[in-house]
């Protein structure tokens, strides 16, 4: 039977990505080999737009409209939306039984004679292999969401990653060279994922050395996968955690709490008290036990990264915003975009003894404006970001024929609190 390891979105408040494997139903097609620039190539500069923290590149799919994709470590082989295919009238071919983070598995399709062009990388094409089903994945993100570029794409550059600029900057890869004051993380490629060492300090304990993959698809900042959070009792009666909205992707949901470790350290990079995701799921992804767990976007977003896969290594270069605090507050709320035009923001799930349920939001809760401000003139990335701070929020919310104003008063996770009884985080 053969199987293949891919990772896809799936979300917990914000985005995060999961693996998936899928399941081959029918025989498979010949891979298509993935082109390859010119010996001459001299690099290419492309903006992206971080979407609810993930980069959306604009490609096209056989000369299609201009078309969204994620550019995701977390994923192997280029995969167009199954919704988008059919659009588009692609060539699909046997089927697949995906599972991921959840306990699920639904059906997607190989694509046959099918590429993906970028508008601002002339002479480059690369074969879409694979379309699966993330039409109800949009309504998290807050825009179509067409598809997803994986490592097949970035191991034939050195791809720079400038989170400041919104650059995606490729090198030369035979010719690059790296002067900066960053540092070289070895990786292993594990299907086309990379795996980096990295530690993690718990409240009141000693380094965990662990496998991570780095995930860019992953709009959190870490998730520590089951297996390992028990293994090292971190979800203890005196841990300072609250629960997470479910998280809802391709493989069904998954569940967690959401607190502090005192320490994530990459090399010899110390980031102090990142917010983290501790799994409690008994099967899927998040209940892997082959890694430890995924660091994610919010923590990336604080260096600029070369993904140097033919040396096997990501140079980690801090930006400016390194030193600041991993930290933002929580409502308690999943909150998705409907609509054309992604601008409807329905309450999905309300978590209990959370901040939204102490302001009275309820499932199905409209949010028509924030203070003051129409909804209408957001995104669902401005909303978050909004919602994020420790500020209270006048909220007006349409509910049935109801109109009401509701005051949200956003939490900041607990503090980490050391062996010595000291708080490590004001």
């Amino acid at each position: 039977m053969f199987k293949r390891t891919l990772f896809i979105v799936a979300l917990l408040g914000a985005i995060f990505v999961a693996p998936l494997q899928p399941q081959l139903v029918a025989p498979a097609q010949s891979a298509l080999l993935a082109q390859t620039p010119a010996p001459d190539f001299a690099g290419a500069t492309i903006p992206f737009d971080l979407v609810t923290r993930h980069i959306a590149l604009k490609v096209r799919v056989n000369n299609s409209r201009p078309l969204s994709f994620i550019f995701d470590t977390g994923d192997q082989y280029a995969i167009i939306n199954l919704e988008r295919a059919r659009e588009l009238g692609l060539n699909l071919s046997g089927s697949l039984s995906v599972g991921g983070a959840g306990a699920e598995r639904v059906a997607g399709a190989y694509v046959k004679d099918a590429s993906f062009t970028i508008p601002d990388l002339p002479g480059f094409s690369q074969p879409v292999n694979m379309a699966l089903p993330l039409s109800s994945l949009s309504a998290r993100l807050g825009q179509d969401f067409d598809g997803i570029i994986g490592s097949e794409f970035i191991k034939q550059f050195v791809v720079e990653i400038d989170y400041q600029a919104h650059l995606l900057k490729l090198h030369n890869k035979a010719k690059f060279v790296y002067t900066g004051p960053g540092q070289s993380i070895p990786i292993q490629l594990v299907n086309g994922h990379p795996i980096l060492n990295a530690s993690v300090t718990p409240a009141g304990g000693e380094p965990i050395r662990g496998r991570f993959v780095l995930d860019l698809g992953a709009g959190i900042a870490l998730a520590l996968y089951s297996p390992f959070v028990v293994q090292h009792q971190m979800l203890g009666p005196n841990a300072r955690t609250v629960p997470a909205p479910a998280g809802a992707g391709t493989g069904g949901e998954t569940r967690g709490r959401l607190g502090r470790v005192l320490e994530l350290k990459i090399g010899s990079y110390q980031v102090t008290e990142p917010i983290t995701l501790f799994s409690e799921d008994k099967a899927g992804a998040f209940a892997s036990s082959s890694l430890a767990g995924n660091i994610g976007g919010r923590i990336a977003s604080k260096f600029r990264l070369f993904l140097d896969y033919s040396r096997n290594q990501i140079i980690f270069e801090p930006n400016s915003t390194f030193a600041e605090p991993l930290d933002y507050a929580l409502t308690g709320a999943s909150i998705i975009a409907e609509g054309n035009d992604y601008r409807t923001f329905r309450v999905r799930e309300v978590v209990e003894n959370s901040a939204a349920s102490e302001a009275g939001l309820q499932r199905d809760d409209i949010v028509v404006a924030v203070n003051g401000r129409p909804a209408s003139a957001l995104t669902l990335s401005h909303l978050n970001d909004l919602l994020e701070q420790p500020v209270t929020q006048k909220l007006k919310i349409q509910r049935g024929q109801q109109t009401l104003l509701l005051t949200l008063n956003p939490r900041r996770i607990a503090a980490v609190v050391t062996a010595s009884g000291r708080v490590a985080h004001a």
